[in-house]
């Protein structure tokens, strides 16, 4: 479906005007069995070396591993041998500054003509979405034909959102930047500084927040992590100004505040994070749970932190400067954990090898 922001304006009904002060949720507690929380252990192990920009990763049924390169626009495959090749290159990208090739998604639903890679990137005039087939097996992946889900999303130098999941209700979610206009983050109107919530076809679901708008939630800065929970909580990470980075608990319809708050307040018509940090720990991109335990890929913090969901919350840092940058983080094969890392997007220092795919060993918390 294309929306251009013009157009997706004159859908969507204000979430902001008249609406009822937002009462902060409580972190929810996990239902069943007593949540093991794990941490790393031992010697991190190097898969892939040799990424060019890399900025997300996404594993595949067949052992294989899908990579974006934001500024070549390619879509690699690591092989389960750890071997790397080109699946394909993604027409019409147009990187600059934090723009390029960003998300990507692997689905493949039943009755469907799949499967399907989905792909976030920037153009000349904006930022979109476009699905293609995927044609092939593991070592002879190659891109089909591409089609429109979202056009029209907001595109700057900077705070470009990017990530793409399909959650377990099987819808799409998309992270959109408020691309340097702040004030736009709080207008229902437009989709700067926003999550959205999609069809895979690109249609908008009956049970949004707003009927007929994709907007799930607003109040965004610069969105750059989604995941859920076993108990399909949707938790999102966001780079903040200078004051806040934040980890937030997601709400249909919720308001997170920016750029009218950052970090905690004691506005009630906007929620409040989770766990926060300061910028210089954090900056965080991708977000990963698994094994009861939550994991965020930091850029300027240089570190990966666990945290674990509770009340309070609690958080630890791991790796810090080791590995430099770190944009994404995904569960791995056999219980672990992979990162990629982001030295060589122009704001890092990189090493050779660089930039590579970093796997993590778990174990419960000691």
């Amino acid at each position: 479906m294309r929306i251009p922001v013009a157009v997706a304006a004159t859908l969507i009904v204000a979430l902001v005007s008249g609406c009822a002060p937002v009462t902060e949720p409580p972190t929810p507690s996990p239902t069943g069995s007593t949540p093991i929380p794990v941490e790393p252990t031992g010697t991190p192990n190097v898969v892939a070396i040799g990424l060019n920009a890399p900025w997300s990763m996404v594993r595949l049924p067949s052992g294989s591993t899908l990579v974006s390169e934001r500024n070549t626009a390619q879509v690699m495959e690591l092989q389960a041998d750890h071997e790397l090749r080109v699946v394909g290159h993604v027409p019409n990208v147009v990187p600059g500054g934090e723009g390029g090739l960003l998300g990507i998604e692997y689905v493949n639903p039943k009755g469907a003509t799949g499967p399907w890679v989905y792909t976030y990137f920037t153009t000349a005039t904006d930022n979109r979405v476009l699905r293609f087939r995927l044609l092939g097996h593991s070592g002879t992946y190659s891109l089909g034909a591409g089609r429109e889900i979202i056009t029209g999303l907001p595109k700057a130098q900077n705070h470009d959102g990017g990530r793409i999941k399909v959650g377990p209700d099987g819808m799409l979610y998309v992270t959109v930047g408020d691309a340097t206009e702040r004030e736009l983050a709080q207008d229902p109107d437009r989709l700067n500084g926003k999550i959205l919530r999609l069809r895979l076809d690109g249609s908008i679901p009956r049970d949004n927040p707003t009927h007929g708008s994709p907007v799930y939630s607003l109040g965004h800065r610069n969105p750059e992590g989604i995941a859920w929970d076993e108990d399909g909580n949707l938790w999102e990470s966001e780079l903040g100004q200078d004051t806040w980075d934040e980890l937030n608990l997601i709400k249909p319809g919720g308001n997170y505040g920016w750029p009218i708050v950052e970090g905690k307040s004691d506005n009630a018509t906007f929620i409040n994070p989770v766990y926060q940090w300061h910028p210089a720990d954090a900056s965080p991109s991708g977000l990963a749970f698994t094994r009861d335990t939550l994991f965020l890929a930091t850029l300027r913090g240089t570190r990966l932190w666990t945290i674990h969901p509770g009340e309070p919350a609690t958080a630890e840092d791991w790796f810090v400067g080791e590995y430099g940058r770190m944009r994404d983080v995904i569960p791995g094969p056999h219980g672990t954990v992979w990162i990629l890392t982001n030295n060589t997007d122009g704001r890092g220092n990189p090493i050779q090898g660089d930039d590579r795919i970093i796997q993590i060993k778990l174990a419960p918390v000691q």
